[in-house]
């Protein structure tokens, strides 16, 4: 897909306005141009291509409501004739239509052959579309990632993912699987993945200069969650391909932070598990001790993620970094507070949620801060354990579930979860239906002003 835009000067002129530039624009031109546009009955919304006398296209005009979203010319790709256009980058929206230009041409065709063909736009700028080019590859992992179903995406297809992503980029990359989770103390991630005949592991990426700050990323790689013992109805497992859409979001970042070589040291922790049914489950009742020491009663075998991410928030506790990160695909809570497309998150520092919220907004990557309220945490008490995995009640249960992982992080840890759907359920401009990243171009664009190059 990256073959559709290019560094150039040549090609049809793009023009993309909003109302107020596409009224000042009219004016301007021939009397040829604005007979066409009212005789097309083009009334100053969507798109339009301008012939000329010979019947060539002059020119491409699209006219949007929010030209500053980088979703807005997601549909402008494939909408176009399938010819070359130059856009300047003397328009001061060019970034958010290179981005959603290219977007516009993301496709899951590994399983079905796709025939739509799609136009080509050229900028002269070198490094914007380059730089475009790195953060539509991010996208696209990540789709790629949570799109690809449950048997082609295991915990070993993700140990290759992450491999073939530290091969890349220079990276070292280590994995602790199976049994070896016990001997090497932990518990938790086994506890969830032992019933799979897919070996649960750790998956371990480092990058970065030593001496650089540290930044330590952390996703759920639930590769497919029946609900273990407590197994979900057929409707809540039909899209659990999805339930390592945090391990794809780390991926994605990771991969963001790399390619633009910010100046930190990267961390990578993957918990890769599949949450199976078998006569070795994990049972509702029992009781793990984590690679914290703390003890935690089971409830409910489906709330499953928490359980492989607290072991790996405490490893990431060793190297004290400066900042961890985690993402997962942790309660419908979430969904229901937020909806599907709003990923909220919470922090424990308010300058980092607030930079985070900031970049977002100007990116068109939204995100929205969620309460670590602390009285809450009293549902998650045990009368037999330290904690429980869930809560007594049905409510706050996105508040009651970050809880649970803020009991793994260190106080005064500059820590931040995000809670993410990882997925469209239904189709916007540039943005299909399927696996979606939310929230990393904002934590990128955080990191990126924090840290640099």
């Amino acid at each position: 897909m990256n073959n559709h835009l290019i560094a150039g000067n040549s090609g049809i002129a793009l023009h993309v306005l909003n109302a107020e530039g596409y009224q000042s624009w009219l004016p301007n031109q021939d009397d040829f141009t604005n007979n066409w546009l009212k005789n097309s009955g083009f009334t100053g919304k969507g798109s339009i291509v301008i012939p000329n006398s010979d019947g060539a296209i002059s020119c491409a005009v699209v006219v949007l409501n929010h030209i500053d979203d980088y979703f807005a010319c997601g549909n402008l790709i494939s909408s176009l004739p399938a010819q070359q256009y130059f856009l300047s980058s003397d328009n001061e929206n060019v970034q958010a239509v290179a981005f959603g230009w290219l977007i516009g041409a993301y496709q899951f065709d590994r399983y079905k052959a796709s025939k739509k063909t799609f136009a080509v736009l050229a900028i002269d700028n070198e490094t914007l579309v380059t730089d475009t080019i790195k953060h539509v590859q991010a996208t696209a992992l990540v789709r790629d990632l949570v799109n690809t179903p449950a048997a082609d995406m295991m915990p070993q297809h993700l140990s290759k993912v992450t491999q073939d992503l530290a091969n890349e980029f220079g990276a070292s990359f280590s994995e602790i699987v199976g049994d070896e989770l016990l001997e090497q103390n932990y518990p938790t991630i086994h506890a969830v993945g032992r019933a799979s005949c897919h070996a649960p592991r750790l998956l371990d990426l480092h990058w970065g200069d030593e001496s650089a700050p540290k930044v330590t990323l952390v996703g759920k790689g639930v590769c497919f969650d029946s609900g273990g013992l407590d197994v979900k109805p057929a409707a809540g497992m039909r899209y659990m391909k999805k339930d390592m859409g945090g391990s794809a979001h780390v991926l994605g970042l990771a991969r963001l932070i790399m390619a633009f070589g910010l100046n930190v040291r990267l961390r990578m922790l993957i918990p890769a598990v599949e949450n199976a049914i078998a006569g070795n489950a994990l049972r509702p009742g029992d009781v793990v001790t984590t690679r914290k020491g703390l003890t935690v009663e089971i409830d409910n075998t489906d709330a499953e993620g928490r359980l492989v991410l607290c072991d790996a928030l405490d490893e990431a506790m060793n190297d004290k970094p400066e900042t961890i990160i985690d993402f997962a695909t942790l309660t419908g809570a979430m969904r229901v507070a937020l909806g599907t497309e709003l990923p909220g998150f919470f922090a424990t520092n308010d300058e980092t949620a607030q930079g985070i919220t900031d970049a977002g907004l100007k990116i068109s990557d939204p995100v929205w801060r969620m309460p670590l309220h602390q009285p809450y945490k009293d549902m998650l008490n045990s009368d037999i354990a330290d904690l429980s995995n869930c809560a007594t009640g049905p409510f706050g249960g996105a508040i009651t579930a970050a809880l649970y992982l803020q009991e793994f992080v260190d106080q005064g840890t500059d820590w931040c979860h995000f809670d993410i759907m990882a997925f469209n359920v239904r189709s916007l401009s540039g943005r299909p239906k399927g696996g979606e990243a939310f929230g990393v171009r904002a934590v990128f664009a955080y990191l990126q002003n924090k840290y640099g190059a």
